[in-house]
């Protein structure tokens, strides 16, 4: 390989982190066509793990490098949503966390690349592609080792395990993550109300606030968030809360009573 060459690998090695997916599309438009990519590949500089996709060679590269790609290489909103994102900022890690699964959402009609969707991460990934919530609103950005990437923030992250709930995740275990969010920001809270498109999702938000008594929830407008009209039946055979409507389990709906 030429110096010319080498000195270009070398300059786009250096500018990116290291445990990263480099996807090929990307590399086209920053000047490194289709046959330089095939001379690093054939140099040992980059490996393939995927059509369309590539990492250092040597390099140890997880989701989060992937994501990392999606998120700024491709206009993909894909990222680390409900109680893995909680995870990320410390929202969850008093519970048991399966370090087997990610859960990732994305806006409606995205669908991952096929590299991503093939490659083995080493990790169970669900993914949710959805327009219940804004692609825009709600972002946190996580430091990680050698990158950064985004995820739902807290209020969104919730609103995400709700969406989920209960198919495919416990009411009683959304309740505990909502016990641990005293500190949230009523404005930030208000927004995501106003700007949800689940009344499902609000209802529950609205239920399970009000039940742990955080102090933010007396700064909630109510009148502001659009509740729907009629009864949800969340669950069957659950207790019937008359003041959002929803039929909850019935352990949940007594958790925290004291009997008489």
């Amino acid at each position: 390989m030429s110096a010319e060459k080498t000195t270009k690998i070398n300059r786009l090695l250096t500018s990116q982190p290291f445990g990263i997916v480099l996807q090929s599309d990307w590399l086209t438009e920053q000047g490194y066509n289709s046959d330089l990519q095939k001379r690093y590949r054939k140099g040992n500089w980059l490996k393939s793990i995927g059509t369309g996709a590539m990492i250092r060679t040597g390099d140890k590269v997880g989701y989060e490098g992937a994501i990392y790609a999606l998120q700024t290489q491709s206009t993909l909103t894909v990222h680390p949503g409900g109680r893995t994102a909680l995870f990320f900022l410390g929202k969850a890690h008093y519970l048991e966390l399966s370090a087997k699964k990610a859960v990732l959402f994305g806006n409606k009609g995205e669908r991952l690349p096929a590299w991503f969707q093939k490659h083995d991460w080493g990790i169970a990934l669900d993914y949710y592609p959805t327009s219940f919530l804004p692609p825009d609103i709600g972002m946190v950005e996580v430091e990680l080792k050698n990158f950064s990437i985004n995820v739902s923030g807290a209020v969104r992250a919730f609103m995400e395990c709700l969406y989920l709930a209960p198919e495919k995740q416990e009411l009683m275990e959304c309740f505990e993550l909502m016990e641990g969010l005293n500190n949230l920001r009523p404005n930030q809270v208000q927004d995501l109300l106003e700007k949800c498109e689940s009344v499902k999702v609000k209802r529950l938000f609205l239920y399970l606030a009000e039940k742990a008594g955080h102090e933010w929830f007396q700064y909630l407008v109510l009148r502001k968030v659009d509740l729907g009209h009629g009864k949800r039946s969340i669950v069957k055979n659950g207790v019937y809360v008359d003041k959002y409507k929803i039929t909850v389990p019935k352990e949940l709906e007594e958790h925290g009573k004291r009997s008489i």
